[in-house]
């Protein structure tokens, strides 16, 4: 009922264990905290919170124009809400090194497992749009190391992002990421990688864990999980699936209202009143309140 049982710091310190082991580390994004819940209750082993859907989300372009404050306040909704580790999108670290720094100290008071920083210039692009650009290799590290030695819980993960494959190759890409894992990084993400081989590659090449990005209809295939593993990857995001699901199904059903006048015929493609009720708890609320308000006042006259 209510939060989550689980406390953050248990919650990083799960995260940790298991990255330590040998299994893939799955996080689908959730939109919001009641999605959230559903990952966790389809047995998967983090959320992740994207940038491109918290800004979506606000009817913005996934441009740099969210703040540290909105970011913050959905992830720590979503997280409080779940059990699992939370992942969150950081972009930039919205601004210098002293804000990276306070990025990760705000971020672990909203009570998320770790965040990603990433090396694009400010303004950000989508990591799979054309015209992105990257920072110089010092900039990048310094955001790594701001990250690194700001954090208070040293189980709160910190994910080096880099954007070089799409602005300078793959090679460059392998030198950017050993960077940024000697600046302190705990996990590389990679992002947009051109094919299997080059997740292999990159995963041979550093000694911290790979972080690898499945969005549609972006520069990288849509792997498995299994080839994933089999290539080396430890974590796998699926930043955008639930929002383009959900927003799809949408568009569909007001269209389809519009000139049908009814949803008739796609409520049985619809979450039932009782699957909804299941997934927050009515139950246990109701519980909660009976156990409080109904109760006899016989021998409390004193």
């Amino acid at each position: 009922m209510l939060y989550s049982s689980t406390t953050p710091s248990a919650k990083r310190a799960a995260f940790r264990q298991a990255l330590a082991g040998t299994e893939l580390l799955r996080f689908p994004g959730a939109f919001n905290p009641l999605s959230g819940r559903l990952v966790q209750r389809h047995g998967f082993e983090g959320v992740y919170v994207s940038g491109a859907v918290l800004s979506a989300d606000l009817g913005l372009p996934d441009v740099g124009l969210t703040t540290l404050t909105e970011v913050a306040g959905r992830s720590a909704q979503i997280a409080r809400v779940t059990d699992l580790p939370v992942l969150v999108d950081a972009d930039t670290g919205f601004g210098e090194p002293l804000n990276v720094a306070r990025t990760v100290q705000v971020m672990e008071d909203a009570g998320v497992g770790g965040l990603h920083v990433e090396d694009q210039v400010n303004p950000k692009r989508c990591g799979h749009l054309e015209g992105k650009q990257v920072v110089d290799e010092a900039t990048a590290v310094r955001r790594v190391r701001a990250a690194v030695d700001a954090r208070r819980d040293p189980d709160f993960l910190v994910v080096a992002r880099t954007d070089v494959r799409g602005v300078e190759g793959f090679d460059a890409t392998v030198r950017r990421a050993q960077a940024l894992v000697d600046a302190g990084a705990d996990v590389v993400f990679a992002e947009a990688m051109a094919d299997l081989s080059e997740f292999e590659a990159i995963c041979t090449a550093l000694d911290v864990p790979v972080l690898a990005n499945m969005t549609e209809f972006g520069r990288s295939d849509l792997f498995t999980h299994d080839q994933l593993r089999d290539a080396g990857v430890r974590i796998v995001i699926h930043p955008v699936s639930l929002l383009r699901l959900a927003m799809g199904a949408a568009d569909r059903a007001l269209a389809g209202l519009k000139d049908a006048g009814t949803l008739d015929p796609v409520v049985g493609e619809m979450q039932t009143r009782a699957e909804l009720y299941d997934l927050v708890d009515y139950a246990g609320y109701g519980d909660f309140d009976s156990s409080v308000y109904d109760f006899s006042l016989e021998g409390n006259r004193g």
